[in-house]
Order: structure tokens, then sequence, then C-alpha cells
């Protein structure tokens, strides 16, 4: 980036503002891709933590940090600087799960369920993909609706639905 940021200047100082343009666009597309990894990389952290509470039919307070930290972060990263519009759609989320992200989610958590008792396939073959997909997906809706500050709280909501959810909820403090 920082040739693409010399370029800029140079074409600016020159006048070739075609040229300064279009290299405008290409940093904001590199901009764009870098978000939406850095969304993917929470997304994927979600999606762990969903298939090992699907298998292991519990939820421990790191998993449920780890899921309410990757909805909070996909929140920021999502929203434009506009603040008013988003990189991901509500409607795109299913489809970016499933092409995307699901796999690798899968392949990443089968060295963690139950001691890494699974292969990749094996791990599959179990799942409820389209549950995973669903509570993942209704997980990310929530980021359009609540701030930054009430999330949290509408979290623990969600949470306590999941699997042993009520158990976490109910932990000794």
């Amino acid at each position: 980036m920082t040739q693409e940021l010399i370029d800029l200047k140079k074409n600016i100082l020159e006048g070739r503002y075609a040229d300064a343009l279009a290299i405008v666009d290409e940093l904001e597309g590199m901009s764009k891709q870098a978000i939406l990894r850095n969304i993917q990389a929470y997304l994927n952290i979600l999606l762990i933590h969903l298939i090992k509470n699907q298998v292991e039919q519990c939820l421990t307070g790191s998993w449920a940090n780890s899921i309410r930290n990757s909805i909070r972060e996909i929140k920021k990263l999502n929203i434009k600087d506009n603040k008013k519009s988003y990189y991901i759609h509500l409607d795109d989320w299913d489809k970016l799960i499933e092409e995307e992200v699901i796999e690798d989610a899968i392949a990443d958590a089968s060295e963690e369920v139950i001691n890494g008792k699974f292969t990749r396939s094996q791990l599959s073959a179990m799942l409820d993909k389209n549950q995973i997909i669903t509570t993942a997906t209704s997980f990310l809706a929530l980021t359009y609706t609540y701030s930054p500050k009430e999330l949290p709280a509408i979290m623990d909501d969600y949470l306590s639905q999941l699997a042993g959810g009520e158990d976490w909820t109910n932990r000794e403090k």
C-alpha cells in the first residue's frame, strides 16, 4: 500500500487526476477486502463455537465470551464509515456462511470438539448445518438492531437459549 500512496501523490502533483482516481479506487477495494477478511475471521470463530455447542450440548463461559465478542467485532467492522450502510447486508449472511465459511469452521472445530475426537468429515456428517447457519444469522441480525451498548445484554438472552445455555446462565457467580 505504501507504493500506491507514493504513486497517488506523484499523480496528483503531476496533474494526472484520472490515474490518481484509479489508485484511490484500488485502495478502496483493498480496504474493503481487508474488512471482509476480518469479518470472515470473526464469523469463523462464531461458527466454531456454535459447532462445539451443538455437538457437546454445553456452553462454557469461554465459548459464550467468544460468541459475544465475535458478534460485537462483526458489528464494528460491518458498518461503513457513514454509519448508515453495511459491507454485508442482512440477507447475505446465509450465502456467505454456506459458501465461504462453514467448511473452514468445521475443519477448525474438528480439532477442538471433544478434544479432536472427530475428523472434519465425521464432524461434518453429524452436524445440523442448517441449524448452525440459522443460529448464526439470528445472532448477526442483532447487529443491525441493537447499539454496541445494548448488544451484550441482548446476546446473553440469546446465549441462554443455546444447548447448555440455561446452565451457563445459572452458573455460580
